[in-house]
This record gives C-alpha cells, sequence and structure tokens, in this order.
C-alpha cells in the first residue's frame, strides 16, 4: 500500500489505521508528502517547523512498521498539478509497484490536497501506461498498472465525498496507530486547537459501527470519469 499526502500527517490521520492493519498482515505500507506542510504553525518559523514535522514524520511511520519519504523540494501551499511532477510520480509508483493507492479526495478546502489527489490519479495511469519513459529498458521503472485507487476520508476533503469502502482495522492496529499519531504536534492540537485525535478516533469506531467491527476506515472508490468500485480484501 502507497499513501500519497500533500504534507505530512495528512495520511497519517486518513490512512494510518489501515497502513498499520496491512502491516500486521504482512503487506509492505508507505507513506508519501508531497511537501512538508512546514507551513502549518503559528509559532514556530518554517525552517524549524519542516525540520519538526520530518521528524514527527519518520517518528509515525517507524511506529506503525510503515516506509517514509518526502518530497522537502516541494513547499506547503505551493504544490502546483503539472506533467513534470505527475511523472516524477510515476516513476516513484513504478519502483514501489504496490497494490493499493490511497490519495485525497479530489475536492477538499485545500488546494494542496486537491492537486495531491489530481497528481495521484495521473501518476497511477503513467505507472500503467504501456511504452511510457523507460518501460522495458529499466528493471525498476518497467510499467506497473495499480489495481486498486482508494480516495481517503479527511475533514478537510468532505466536499462530495461519499464512502464507498470501509476496511475494518483492529483494536491492535488501531493502538499502534493512536500511539504513533499522539506524536504529530498538530494531531494533538498544539498548532491552532483541532482536536485530531478524537475526530479521528470517534470516527473510526462510527465506521466500525457500518462495517459490524470495532474500528474501520472509510474510503471512496469513485472518480468522475472512473466509476467502477474498487474490490479487494482487506485480513
Amino acid at each position: 500500500m502507497v499513501a500519497v499526502g500533500g504534507h505530512i500527517g495528512d495520511m497519517d490521520l486518513a490512512a494510518g489505521p489501515v497502513l498499520a492493519q496491512n502491516v500486521l498482515a504482512g503487506g509492505r505500507s508507505i507513506l508519501l508528502a508531497l511537501t512538508p506542510g512546514e507551513r502549518g504553525h503559528p509559532r514556530l518559523s518554517v525552517p524549524e517547523y519542516a525540520a519538526q514535522k520530518l521528524s514527527e514524520g519518520r517518528a509515525f511511520a517507524d511506529a506503525i512498521g510503515a516506509e517514509f519519504y518526502c518530497w522537502e523540494d516541494q513547499s506547503d501551499g505551493f504544490l502546483v498539478h503539472d506533467e513534470a511532477l505527475a511523472q516524477r510520480l510515476a516513476l516513484t509508483l513504478r519502483r514501489w509497484r504496490p497494490d493499493v493507492l490511497i490519495a485525497h479526495w479530489h475536492h477538499s478546502m485545500h488546494p494542496d490536497h486537491e492537486n495531491a489527489s489530481r497528481l495521484a490519479v495521473r501518476a497511477r495511469l503513467l505507472s500503467g501506461l504501456p511504452g511510457w519513459h523507460t518501460d522495458g529498458e529499466d528493471p525498476e521503472h518497467q510499467r506497473h498498472g495499480i489495481p486498486h485507487l482508494l480516495f481517503a476520508e479527511n475533514w478537510e476533503d468532505e466536499e462530495g465525498f461519499r464512502p464507498t469502502t470501509h476496511v475494518p482495522v483492529s483494536a491492535e492496529a488501531h493502538e499502534r496507530w493512536r500511539g504513533a499519531i499522539e506524536g504529530e504536534a498538530f494531531a494533538r492540537g498544539e498548532t491552532y486547537g483541532f482536536r485530531y485525535v478524537d475526530y479521528y478516533t470517534a470516527q473510526q469506531v462510527m465506521r466500525g459501527c457500518k462495517a459490524y467491527a470495532e474500528f474501520a476506515v472509510a474510503f471512496a472508490t469513485e472518480w468522475p470519469y472512473f466509476t467502477e468500485p474498487a474490490r479487494f480484501v482487506t485480513t
């Protein structure tokens, strides 16, 4: 599983429990932040918060058994949806060869989230496109079709979001996630006061009711021009 977020912490919150569950089941989970999210602290300077976010992102991934990467050359608030970045992401996906790609929903109050979503969709297409780039020449860049694309439930990305898939999460995976996310200052409400940990914990309980499980995470599996639901099983 690869989860692509606009900033460090976005997918930690929205997809972290499922990534933790995947690791417990013997899978490989990767978090990729397309910017550090370094402009999100009202008191720290941009360089100070960038360093803190990178440290927190690595610690979160370590705690749930995932891998962590960040495009440190991209800047919070300035992420664009362009072909160069989409191709960069596509080559990365070809190298990692995931079965599941998790992205932001495409409508958001934050432009970085919208652009990250569109980059992920375009990169997925390019990753599986025959004859593109070094297809057939460089073993690390050979074509790779990603079977499943899921859009995460994020409180900033609610416009038009309709959950179509509920993935059960065990108590162990939930506790790993909760212990890990509490290490991130913004999630504890130390930046602007939003109670992220409480919000996403309550959401997992609510979604668990619909999945007949203790906890669950919901995803959307629709895109305006791709409406067939993804079919997969997470144990």
